[in-house]
C-alpha cells in the first residue's frame, strides 16, 4: 500500500470524529443563547416590577400635609361647574380650562435651583417655600394651581426634571367687582365659599345649564357708579344700594361700597369683603314712617284726613323727642308724613300699640332675617325687653336695625297693592311669581303712594324728583351707635323710592355712611341732601333702560291719581276718589 493510500484511509476514519466534536460546540451555544435570554426576561420583569411599584407608590402611598393617602395627579378628575349669569344671560361667572403645576420630590435634582428658577416665572411664590416643598420626602406635592398659559409654556421650557402639569378648571369672573358681593367667589378646587357660589354649589357642581340670577348688569353698573360718585363727593365711608322689582321681588341691582376683586380677594380688607346690603344692619331713621304711617292707617286708628298735635316734645324718662324741623302745632297725617314730624309719628305709633307695631313689622318681613338666599344675611337687631320708650322710637327708625334688603322689600310690600313677596336673587320668569302674603289693604297701599308722592313734590324728598317718572320717596337720617349712646356727627343718611308712583314697577334705595355735607348742601349730610339726588340720578338713567316713557305729571288723570288733601280745609273739598 502506497504512503498516500494510507493517508487517505486515516482521513477517512477521522472524518465521523470531527462531526461528532462539531455537533457539541453547537449545543453549547445554543444553551448559551437560551441562559442569555432568560436572563434579559428576568431584567424587564424587574423593570415592570419596578415601573408598577412606582405607579402603586403615586396612587396609594402619597400623602398631603396631614398625612392622608393623596391621589395621582392622573386621578384627579375637576368637577365641571355651570355657568351664572344674569337675568338677561350676561356671564357673570364661568368655568375656563386650566393647568396646575404639581412635583415629584423624589426626581428633582437640584431644589435650590429649580426654587430660583421657578420664582422667576411665579414671583408671587415665595423662593424658601418652593425649595421647602421640592425638598420634602412625600411624593407629589402642588406648587402653583391655575396657571396662566403663558406661564405653562414658560416653566415647560425650563426642562426642569420632576416638575409635570395637571389639566384643570378655573373659576373667571368676567362682570369683576361689580356684582363680587353677590356672586360671590369658590376655592381652586371649585368649591363655592361666599354669595350665590355658596348658595348654589350643589346645584352648579356637575351642571351644564347656567343659572339665572335676577340681577340686571346694566342697572348694577349705573347703580354701583352713582352710589361711588356720591360716596367721593361726601366722603363717606361705605355706601348701599338696591333696585327692587315691586311685583316679582327679584333684585335687579344690589350694591356694596367698597367692594372687590375677586380675583385678588385673599388680599381685600374685610370693609371691601362686608356686604352692606345683606349682612349690614343699620337703623333707617325716617324711612321708618312709611310702615308707621300704613299700619296705623291700615289698622283704623287714624285715618288720612285725621291728625296730631306736634305742638311740643314728648318726654320719656330721661329722653326727649323732639323734631328736625319743628313746625310747632297741630298736624294732619300728610303734613306729619310730609314734614317727616317724629312727634306726630309716635302718637301714631302709641295709638296703635306695642302688640299692633310688632304684628305689622312681623308680616312686613322685619323682625326676620331676610329671605333673600345669600349666606350673608344679617338678623334684625331688635329691642329686649320691647318697652314703650321702644315703640316710640322705633315709630321714627331708632331702636332696631334691619338691613337695606329688608328696607326695601317692605316699602315694595306697602306700594304694589299691600302683598309681600318673598325678596330674591334668582330670576323669575314671568308668570312664576309665587302668591304672596297681604299685609295691608289695596287702599292704604294707595294711600301710601299719595303720601311718598308728596314728599317728593312737597316735602323733604324734592332732591329725588326725576321729571317724567313720577317718583315717590322718604328721607332717613339716623345717628350711628355709640359708645353710651348717638355719635351725632356719624351719620347713615338714606332714601327709599318707588316709581311711577301711579303704577309702582320698581323701588330703589340708596344709603351713605357717615357722609360729610358740603357748600353745595350747605353742609348738610341727611338722606334729602345727599341719597336723595342718588336716587333722581339712578332714576333718569336707568327709565329708558327698563322702556319706561316719561309721563306729564301735571295730566288730569295723573294728578287725580296721586292726589292727597295736606290741610284740613283742602279734605273738605278733595275728590272722594282720593280720600
Amino acid at each position: 500500500m502506497t504512503v498516500g493510500a494510507e493517508r487517505a484511509r486515516q482521513d477517512l476514519r477521522a472524518t465521523p470524529t470531527r462531526r461528532v466534536r462539531m455537533s457539541g460546540q453547537a449545543a453549547e451555544a445554543l444553551d448559551m443563547g437560551r441562559v442569555r435570554l432568560a436572563i434579559t426576561g428576568v431584567v424587564f420583569a424587574l423593570a415592570f416590577v419596578a415601573v408598577g411599584a412606582r405607579l402603586f407608590d403615586l396612587s396609594v402611598m402619597a400623602v398631603d400635609d396631614l398625612g392622608r393617602p393623596m391621589a395621582a395627579p392622573a386621578a384627579y378628575h375637576p368637577v365641571a361647574r355651570a355657568d351664572i349669569t344674569d337675568r338677561n344671560g350676561v356671564l357673570l361667572a364661568t368655568s375656563v380650562p386650566t393647568a396646575s403645576l404639581f412635583a415629584d420630590p423624589a426626581l428633582v435634582i437640584d431644589a435650590d435651583e429649580a426654587a430660583l428658577r421657578l420664582t422667576g416665572i411665579l414671583p408671587e411664590l415665595d423662593a424658601d417655600w418652593v425649595r421647602e416643598q421640592l425638598s420634602t420626602d412625600r411624593r407629589f406635592v402642588w406648587i402653583k394651581r391655575g396657571l396662566t398659559p403663558t406661564e405653562q409654556y414658560e416653566i415647560n421650557r425650563l426642562g426642569i426634571p420632576g416638575l409635570a402639569f395637571q389639566s384643570e378648571e378655573r373659576r373667571v369672573y368676567p362682570t369683576g367687582a361689580l356684582s363680587s358681593h353677590i356672586v360671590g367667589y369658590t376655592d381652586v378646587d371649585g368649591v363655592g365659599l361666599t354669595g350665590m357660589e355658596l348658595t348654589l354649589d350643589d346645584q352648579l357642581r356637575g351642571a351644564s345649564e347656567p343659572v339665572a340670577l335676577a340681577l340686571d348688569v346694566r342697572l348694577q353698573e349705573v347703580l354701583r357708579e352713582e352710589i361711588a360718585v356720591a360716596m367721593d363727593e361726601f366722603q363717606a365711608i361705605g355706601g348701599a344700594g338696591v333696585i327692587l322689582d315691586v311685583d316679582s321681588g327679584e333684585l335687579l341691582a344690589m350694591v356694596s361700597l367698597p367692594d372687590f376683586n375677586p380675583y385678588d380677594r385673599a388680599d381685600a380688607p374685610e370693609e371691601e369683603r362686608f356686604n352692606r346690603s345683606t349682612l349690614g344692619l343699620y337703623e333707617m331713621g325716617s324711612t321708618f314712617k312709611i310702615f308707621t304711617t300704613a299700619m296705623a292707617l291700615d289698622a283704623g286708628v287714624t285715618s288720612v284726613s285725621g291728625g296730631y298735635d306736634a305742638t311740643n316734645p314728648i318726654r320719656v324718662g330721661r329722653f326727649t323727642i323732639n323734631d328736625f324741623h319743628p313746625e310747632a302745632r297741630w298736624l294732619t297725617v300728610p303734613e306729619i308724613f310730609m314734614y317727616s314730624s317724629n312727634i306726630g309719628s309716635v302718637h301714631m305709633a302709641m295709638d296703635l300699640g306695642t302688640a299692633g307695631q310688632q304684628d305689622y313689622l312681623r308680616r312686613l318681613g322685619l323682625l326676620d332675617p331676610s329671605p333673600v338666599e345669600m349666606p350673608e344675611v344679617g338678623r334684625p337687631l331688635l329691642p329686649d325687653p320691647w318697652r314703650e320708650v321702644n315703640t316710640m322710637t322705633i315709630a321714627f327708625g331708632h331702636g332696631m336695625a334691619v338691613s337695606p334688603v329688608q328696607l326695601a322689600g317692605a316699602v315694595a310690600a306697602t306700594v304694589n297693592g299691600g302683598i309681600m313677596r318673598p325678596t330674591t336673587l334668582l330670576h323669575r320668569p314671568t308668570g312664576d311669581l309665587p302668591e304672596g302674603e297681604r299685609v295691608i289693604s289695596e287702599a292704604t297701599s294707595d294711600t301710601v303712594r299719595r303720601l311718598l308722592r308728596l314728599v317728593v313734590e312737597n316735602g323733604t324728598g324734592r332732591n329725588a324728583d326725576a321729571e317724567g317718572y313720577l317718583v315717590g320717596g322718604k328721607t332717613g337720617t339716623a345717628e350711628k351707635v355709640a359708645a353710651g349712646g348717638y355719635a351725632r356727627s356719624a351719620l347713615v343718611s338714606s332714601f327709599v323710592a318707588a316709581f311711577p308712583m301711579n303704577d309702582p314697577r320698581y323701588v330703589i334705595f340708596v344709603m351713605l355712611d357717615e357722609p360729610r355735607g358740603n357748600e353745595r348742601t350747605f353742609g348738610y349730610a341727611t338722606g334729602g341732601w345727599v341719597a336723595a339726588p342718588v336716587v333722581r340720578q339712578v332714576v333718569e338713567r336707568i327709565g329708558p333702560m327698563v322702556g319706561l316713557m316719561p309721563i306729564d305729571a301735571e295730566a288730569p288723570d295723573i294728578r287725580d291719581a296721586l292726589y292727597v288733601a295736606v290741610t284740613p280745609e283742602e279734605s273738605r273739598v278733595m275728590p272722594a276718589a282720593s280720600r
